[in-house]
């Protein structure tokens, strides 16, 4: 049963997200990851059964493959550990709900391209950038970068992130703050992108989002996630296509064969479509961290 929306009565909503819902629960948040999908920033009508839990269990993964290099916002993802007024709805909230402490977050995405795909090489094709950064001349689609790059955007709840340059990001953050982001960023991609290689999947690029804590920072929100990553089988990878993946991609595929504008509402997903996706979810929790869902 896929779970489109919460209402947890007696429980404050502090902002609903394209996918998840937080709540305030006094000096934390429960952050709780619902089934609905977004593609080109616009909410399907059509939930893909599991996809919170499974958005949740790998985050969970990668928190703990990462806390060496930087502290995350995790507090507990165990139903013993939900605040008193959500103890009604454990059944609901089971697999699906981290409980972090309160950030302050950082008003851009935090983006790592370690391939040259999508938007990045839609751009790369017209100017030989991608997000205003030169690149060597004669790349492929899905070709992997000399070196990943970090390309940031800013932060939108409704419509489009807009990529920005790392100067911008630097201008209005400072320049150290701007420079460990960048610097911890690379640090994460790098360190996701070889664990994931030794089990057979390229990470082709993610995004992060940091918090501040005590002016202190911390890796927050999702991470690492095939809504926030682009996962590749590299048993099947090849240069010079659009490779097959683990993530959401396989929405966007079939949304650009319609003849739907990008814009609200967005159009119904047919049975097949959603139950391929729940598996390229699925398989991506079970290769990632060895267990089912």
């Amino acid at each position: 049963m896929a779970l489109s929306e919460t209402n947890f009565k007696g429980c404050t909503l502090f902002r609903k997200g394209k996918v998840r819902d937080v709540y305030d629960a006094g000096d934390a948040l429960v952050l709780v990851a619902s089934d609905r999908v977004s593609a080109f920033d616009v909410v399907l009508p059509t939930p893909i059964p599991d996809k919170g839990k499974v958005l949740t269990q790998i985050s969970k993964f990668w928190f703990a493959q990462t806390t060496d290099i930087v502290n995350n916002h995790l507090i507990s993802m165990e139903t013993k550990d939900l605040p008193a007024a959500f103890k009604p709805y454990a059944d609901q909230l089971e697999g699906r709900f981290m409980l972090v402490r309160k950030c302050e977050i950082v008003p851009y995405e935090c983006i790592v391209r370690g391939y040259l795909v999508g938007s990045g090489w839609n751009e790369y094709k017209k100017t030989g950038t991608v997000c205003g950064l030169k690149l060597p001349e004669g790349l492929q689609q899905a070709q992997k970068l000399p070196e990943p790059i970090f390309t940031p955007s800013t932060k939108a709840d409704e419509g489009h992130d807009i990529n920005v340059s790392f100067d911008v990001m630097r201008n209005d953050l400072g320049e150290d703050l701007a420079e460990t982001l960048k610097a911890l960023s690379l640090k994460v991609y790098v360190r996701a992108r070889d664990i994931a290689e030794k089990k057979g999947v390229i990470i082709a690029d993610t995004k992060f989002e940091f918090g501040m804590i005590g002016g202190k920072i911390v890796l927050a929100d999702e991470v690492l996630t095939p809504d926030s990553s682009r996962f590749w089988p590299a048993a099947t990878y090849k240069v010079g296509s659009n490779p097959e993946s683990f993530d959401k991609q396989f929405i966007r595929d079939y949304l650009d064969s319609l003849s739907w504008d990008k814009t609200p509402p967005g159009p119904e997903l047919p049975a097949d479509v959603v139950a391929k996706t729940q598996e390229k979810y699925r398989s991506i929790v079970k290769i990632m961290t060895g267990h089912d869902l």
